[in-house]
């Protein structure tokens, strides 16, 4: 089998409705817009789709098809996933791709792979569960009443653990966190993502909090830049850390942040942000040999598909946006995630279904 066409599809991808907002500093929910699908087809007529979701996908991933992988993939065996993903981290070398489109062909690839011999891209990837939790992953709400409302109507929707994204203010969140503990009991699990919004010091302040507090993990307070920042960090809290989430080099820059001693929960695997299927495997395994976890960042398809492949993940993130909380279509009302059951990562291959591409895109 080889590799015959490399095309980039512009697709309309709806927007979140109500929109919602992230802490001070950062964009909110993107519009209803433009997105890229990439589709991969082959001479046995077996054809592989990933979906780009960010917004200005269309322009850089046409861009990057024209000029280097339509030449690079064409004639190709589309099963040698490994030669491919070790290609395009050469490519990368110069061209320095945007870090969501360093898995897109991964993804494409193990999706194709799927449907040439008809099983679910889990179970390729050797298959570890059929169901996970699910935990609530908040947007930012407005007041600290908000945020214990949305939290209330999590657990009778069935959700297992509730991680808050706060307002990026030390003092507020740290309080807010304290606040949310009292309010659940000490029972749930809880946890914490900064989104990179605190220099060190307020990055101990708040993991002093959430020590106190019994959080699960605290997760990207400062931006991944400085791994000595976050060596510092773990020294410094009792709180374990959840680490290497937007940090370019996947499973190599992983790595040094648990020799540092700065993963002290875990680093993150993404099908998105973390070099595709292969990359977000190779960071699993590399956590496992340390004994830490590898969780799945991301609630769309192709990351549910690794949260049934790796053993070492805890949790499906599932996205809550509005104060009038509505459970994901994939979470089950006693908060599990079941397997998929289709071929590949089952994006439709004749993209016209914009409710299906609504559903992949979360994120």
């Amino acid at each position: 089998m080889k590799i015959t066409s490399v095309e980039v599809w512009t697709v309309q991808v709806p927007g979140a409705d109500p929109p919602y907002s992230w802490r001070a500093g950062l964009q909110g929910s993107p519009p209803t817009g433009d997105r890229a699908v990439l589709r991969i087809g082959t001479d046995e007529g077996v054809t592989g789709v990933a979906l780009a979701p960010r917004p200005g996908s269309p322009a850089m991933l046409t861009d990057i098809v024209d000029r280097l992988l339509r030449d690079e993939l064409v004639g190709q065996d589309p099963l040698q996933r490994e030669w491919l993903w070790h290609r395009m981290w050469e490519l990368d070398r110069l061209d320095e791709f945007p870090l969501p489109l360093l898995g897109i062909v991964d993804i494409a690839l193990w999706d194709l792979a799927g449907r040439h011999v008809n099983l679910p891209t889990w179970q390729l990837l050797g298959g570890f569960r059929t169901e996970i939790p699910a935990y609530a992953s908040t947007s930012t709400f407005r007041t600290t009443e908000e945020f214990l409302d949305v939290a209330d109507q999590c657990i009778a929707l069935g959700y297992r653990a509730i991680k808050l994204h706060a307002w990026g203010d030390a003092r507020a969140d740290a309080a807010l966190c304290i606040a949310l503990r009292e309010h659940v009991g000490p029972d749930l699990p809880l946890m914490y993502d900064g989104s990179a919004g605190f220099d060190l010091p307020d990055a101990i302040y708040v993991g002093e909090a959430l020590a106190d507090a019994s959080y699960t993990w605290y997760e990207e307070p400062m931006r991944e830049f400085s791994v000595s920042a976050y060596a510092s960090l773990a020294r410094s809290v009792r709180v374990p850390l959840l680490v290497a989430e937007t940090s370019d080099g996947a499973h190599m820059n992983s790595a040094d942040f648990i020799r540092a001693g700065a993963a002290t929960f875990g680093v993150r695997a993404s099908t998105g942000l973390r070099g595709g299927f292969t990359g977000s495997m190779r960071t699993a395994h590399l956590a496992d040999a340390f004994r830490v976890r590898a969780e799945v960042h991301g609630g769309d398809i192709p990351n549910r598909h690794l949260c049934m492949a790796i053993s070492n993940t805890t949790y499906y993130e599932s996205l809550v946006t509005s104060v009038a909380v509505r459970r994901e279509a994939c979470v089950t009302s006693d908060g599990l995630v079941l397997a998929p059951t289709g071929p590949g990562v089952s994006l439709p291959t004749n993209i016209d279904l914009p409710a299906a591409l609504s559903e992949y895109a979360q994120s």
